[in-house]
């Protein structure tokens, strides 16, 4: 592979863009919901460009799996980069509550309608 091939493809290796982390400081559940924070816009806020796609994704709110698919990122990457973003304040994390170890009718609903829009 030639080095202006390398340099235009868009597949960077997950342990390159986690800094050689494969697991997230906090276990986020796939269908966590996140949503940017105004603070990921204040001038100065540098961010790598993977942290900056999950922020524009996540103005509307936008669970941990979608991100991962959307932005065809590994859902275990997705989660650590989740986690840094969310340890600066320039994401909140909504973690899915559970009722004796079920899942929310809601969050099932969702599901169901998002799998029917497919």
């Amino acid at each position: 592979m030639s080095a202006d091939r390398r340099r235009d493809s868009p597949f960077v290796r997950p342990y390159a863009v986690t800094r050689g982390r494969t697991t997230a400081r906090t276990d986020f559940a796939m269908e966590a919901l996140v949503g940017t924070t105004m603070l990921a816009w204040e001038r100065g806020v540098r961010l790598f460009p993977e942290q900056l796609a999950i922020c524009r994704l996540c103005v509307n709110l936008t669970s941990i799996a979608e991100i991962s698919a959307l932005l065809n990122i590994p859902l275990q990457v997705t989660r650590v980069l989740v986690g840094d973003l969310a340890e600066n304040n320039y994401v909140n994390v909504q973690q899915p509550a559970y009722t004796g170890g079920r899942p929310d009718v809601t969050l099932l609903e969702r599901v169901l309608t998002g799998l029917r829009g497919l």
